[in-house]
């Protein structure tokens, strides 16, 4: 069920994740650098709100699930577009909710010892 998003989702977990972003990785579409993700980890718990909302609704926000697809060069001629792979940014808290709920996910099956 839904129950439980304050248990799983907590202000220290989204502090960890937040702290531990690349900040030289691109940011997405939504805009949001890494760094100012990191810069504003004081503003958690509204972020906290938002993913146990995310949790308990089962949604996310909109802009979570757009990513900008970007060409980036391999190897060979740039004007051959076969020599160009893509490369799809998502939304930064978006990464961080995938990362919540992955740990739910692995929290989950080693509780029930699924494997």
């Amino acid at each position: 069920g839904t129950q439980g998003a304050e248990s799983i989702i907590q202000g220290e977990m989204v502090s960890e994740l937040l702290h531990h972003l690349d900040t030289h990785k691109s940011m997405g579409p939504d805009g949001i650098h890494l760094r100012s993700l990191r810069q504003l980890a004081e503003m958690l718990k509204s972020l906290s709100i938002i993913y146990q909302q995310s949790w308990l609704t089962r949604e996310v926000p909109v802009d979570w699930k757009l990513s900008n697809v970007m060409p980036i060069y391999k190897k060979g001629q740039k004007e051959d577009l076969g020599n160009y792979s893509p490369v799809s940014l998502i939304s930064v808290p978006g990464k961080v909710m995938e990362q919540i709920i992955l740990s739910a996910i692995t929290q989950h099956v080693y509780y029930i010892q699924v494997i």
